[in-house]
């Protein structure tokens, strides 16, 4: 299981739950649950930071809960 944060919300438009991880750019999922939603976003982590380290990117550690003014 990933420590970064999710954010998770239903989209009316899409139909679906859709999941955003803030601290990885770009790094989004989407599921018919939230359950599903949120195992789509662990795989889609699991590929976002081995893309990363394939191209010599650097990778954010997790910093638990962001805070938003």
């Amino acid at each position: 299981m990933s420590k970064y944060e999710l954010v998770i919300y239903w989209s009316n438009e899409d139909n679906a739950f859709i999941v955003e991880v803030p601290e990885l750019p770009g790094c989004m999922a989407d599921g018919a649950t939230y359950q599903e939603a949120v195992a789509n976003a662990e795989r889609v982590i699991g590929e976002w930071v081995e893309t990363a380290t394939d191209l010599g990117r650097s990778i954010p550690e997790p910093r638990g809960r962001l805070l938003y003014a």
